[in-house]
């Protein structure tokens, strides 16, 4: 049976159907506003694997190049590998859905997102967030929802729910908020140096507009009536738990205290290992229960000392951040470069100055579009002690790599002042705590150490929770272990002015105001040390560029003057590159950028350009070459392509008989312009230039 509802979700119409589509999955409905339509399945296998240990939960969302009237621009014309924008929607539907799931459900679940029709003004992401909450709430599957998603810009100080994109280039902040009627689950977005308060009122307008939509949900699960799975509670043993607690607990509470990470994890290899040793004649064949339960003592007492004691692992208290250390300029033959210290965590950051030809071109639904700034992270498998075989990047790759990128994105000069493509590679060498933040400091540093004029330094810090009933802690520049452990990873980056950018998941319920205003604020706090501790390693840019980097001097040309230096069959702007080695990129406006690492070259080409776009001026004197003699004169070139009549008479200040007298084809004369008429033919004069010099 097909059953429908339709929302508002600030003035725009929102409908979500069940019931025709997709009838095999566990879940399906297909989510349309506007023009824009989403089928989301939800499926999860009737049981776990045997042995199964955690949930293994799959999202992937993908668009249909057919969505937006396209075909794909691939050489194999068909849809291929997710694009960096799928992957990081796949990630923005996973995490506010991932903590929803009961702890014991270990079934193979998988959610897929397809977009099928696309229009410019309803973003399918965000339908797709919303579809994954109504197919799991359709399904048989457990999940402890509804969630909604929705984008939350600011236009003239007012703030507007899933903006069309008009208004989001018009707006100082862009952030997807993920919420339940109660709690914020996930923020994640950018912001053009915006205030923490106001940023904490984008968020709640964004739980106040999805109410409704959360309420559809409801009622369309109504509808479909489906009964949710039994899902039994796990089988404690008591006996076992008690006899791990009373050989490891003690072992354990000194454990976790040891500052360093491959210590403290070692000391707890060796408990486990202690424990299942002495316990393997009493419990046989109960390894991976001791090892649980191991973990769990870790959880509770690690969490315990933070909440009683405010004391962390690493003896910090709950405010304090790591010792940093930096250095610029680290790579000697990079055009910028960082080497960032954090604690445990650590990053060489690298900046490489480009040109047009270097944009990256994105094949999107909307059409083909240019990337003039790239951020690409690289989390190394040596960075944590580990061996691997994927090197390539992968989603939590990308997803940090496009965090730091919006981090930074705020600060850029503007492209006309700076006409350059930028290039940062973070290269992470070692790992134990936001390292996607200690990418934005080192980006920044290797931006600054490059000369890029950016707008003011950038930092980021990543803000933990340990919340236990009514009391929770907040804690700023957050370990490995303490976010693997905690119940938040809150990550915020900006300048001191205000926030650029910021990332939020939640491994709980949600978080209430009070908790992510104090999160906030006490992030404000920790990324105003870190700017401080940059500043006196490298405080503002450089005031020149890298030797190493290319030079790039803007001009301007008259439009109609384009095809000029361009040349039949691009022989023009071919023949000036290759007289001078340079990179030339010609605008429809009329605006050449040119870039060469060598001075003298790039005057050349400068000068070749004015002479292809040079016009005669009445007056003035030009050297030029004889190109043609006829009876009644000799054609003059004065610039390349340009040429104006020597009349017979302008030859000379006696009667000149035959032009060959005076000139040749291949001379070089000086002439003076005398006129140039209405069709632009130019009269030139030999004989008003004789005595003169170009000097004159």
């Amino acid at each position: 049976m097909i059953h429908t509802v339709e929302t508002q979700c600030c003035g725009k119409t929102i409908t979500i159907e069940t019931g025709k589509v997709a009838k095999q999955a566990s879940g399906a409905v297909m989510i349309k506003s506007g023009d824009t339509m989403v089928l989301v399945t939800a499926v999860a296998l009737k049981t776990a694997k045997e042995g199964q240990g955690f949930f293994p939960l799959t999202v992937n969302y993908q668009e249909k190049a057919y969505a937006g009237g396209r075909i794909p621009g691939s050489f194999f014309k068909r849809e291929g590998r997710p694009s960096d924008n799928e992957t990081l929607t796949c990630r923005l539907i996973d995490r506010p859905i991932r903590p929803l799931f009961p702890e014991n459900f270990l079934n193979d679940t998988q959610i897929m997102a397809t977009v099928i029709s696309a229009d410019k003004d309803h973003d399918p992401g965000i339908l797709s967030m919303i579809g994954a909450s109504a197919a799991l709430m359709v399904s048989d599957i457990p999940f402890a929802g509804p969630i909604a998603g929705v984008k939350v810009g600011r236009v003239d100080g007012k703030f507007v729910a899933n903006p069309t994109a008009e208004e989001l280039e018009q707006s100082d902040l862009e952030i997807v908020v993920a919420a339940s009627k109660d709690a914020i689950l996930m923020v994640e977005g950018e912001a053009k140096e915006v205030q923490e308060n106001d940023l904490l009122e984008a968020i709640f307008f964004g739980q106040a507009a999805v109410q409704d939509v959360l309420k559809a949900q409801e009622e369309l699960a109504a509808k479909a009536a489906v009964a949710k799975r039994v899902i039994e509670p796990p089988v404690v043993n008591e006996a076992l738990k008690a006899r791990v607690s009373e050989l490891a607990f003690e072992k354990m509470k000194a454990a976790v205290r040891i500052k360093s990470k491959g210590e403290r994890h070692d000391a707890i290899d060796e408990i486990a290992a202690a424990t299942v040793a002495a316990l393997a004649g009493e419990f046989e064949g109960s390894e991976k229960e001791v090892k649980a339960f191991i973990e769990d003592l870790e959880y509770n007492l690690v969490r315990e000392h933070i909440i009683k004691d405010g004391s962390r692992i690493d003896g910090r208290d709950t405010k304090t951040i790591r010792a940093i250390s930096t250095e610029a300029g680290f790579l000697p033959r990079a055009h910028g470069s960082a080497l960032f210290t954090r604690g445990e965590t650590q990053a060489i950051v690298a900046a490489t100055l480009g040109t047009s030809v270097d944009e990256q071109r994105i094949d999107s639904l909307y059409g083909d579009s240019r990337k003039k700034f790239l951020l690409h992270y690289n989390f190394p498998p040596y960075s944590v002690g580990e061996t691997s075989f994927r090197l390539a990047p992968g989603r939590r790759e990308i997803g940090h790599g496009n965090l730091a990128e919006r981090a930074l994105q705020q600060v850029l000069p503007k492209h006309d002042d700076f006409p350059y493509t930028i290039r940062i590679v973070s290269d992470i060498t070692e790992s134990n705590g936001s390292s996607s933040m200690a990418t934005v400091c080192g980006g920044s540093m290797s931006m600054m150490d490059a000369g890029i004029p950016i707008k003011a330094p950038v930092a980021g810090i990543a803000m933990g929770l340990i919340k236990e009933g009514e009391g929770y802690a907040v804690l700023s520049d957050i370990l490995g272990d303490e976010d693997h452990l905690g119940d938040m990873d809150f990550k915020v980056a900006g300048t001191a002015e205000g926030v650029t950018a910021l990332q939020m998941d939640i491994k709980i319920g949600g978080v209430t105001r009070e908790i992510m205003q104090t999160a906030l604020a006490q992030a404000k706090e920790g990324r105003i040390h870190i700017l401080g501790e940059m500043a006196k390693t490298l405080g503002n840019a450089r005031a020149d560029l890298s030797a190493f980097a290319p030079r790039i001097t803007t001009i301007w040309v008259k439009v109609d003057k384009i095809r000029d230096v361009i040349g039949s069959g691009g022989k023009n702007i071919r023949s000036v590159t290759e007289a001078t080695g340079v990179s030339i990129d010609i605008e429809d406006t009329g605006k050449i950028n040119i870039a060469s690492t060598n001075k003298e070259a790039c005057d050349l080409a400068i000068k070749m350009i004015r002479n292809l776009t040079a016009e005669a001026e009445e007056g003035k004197l030009y050297m030029g070459t004889v190109k043609k003699v006829m009876e009644f004169g000799a054609f003059v070139e004065i610039f390349p392509g340009t040429d104006g009549l020597v009349h017979v008479s302008e030859l000379d200040k006696e009667r000149v008989k035959n032009v060959t007298d005076i000139l040749n084809e291949g001379d070089k004369v000086l002439v003076k312009c005398i006129g140039i008429d209405k069709q632009g033919k130019i009269k030139l004069s030999r004989k008003e230039a004789l005595g003169l010099t170009l000097e004159e």
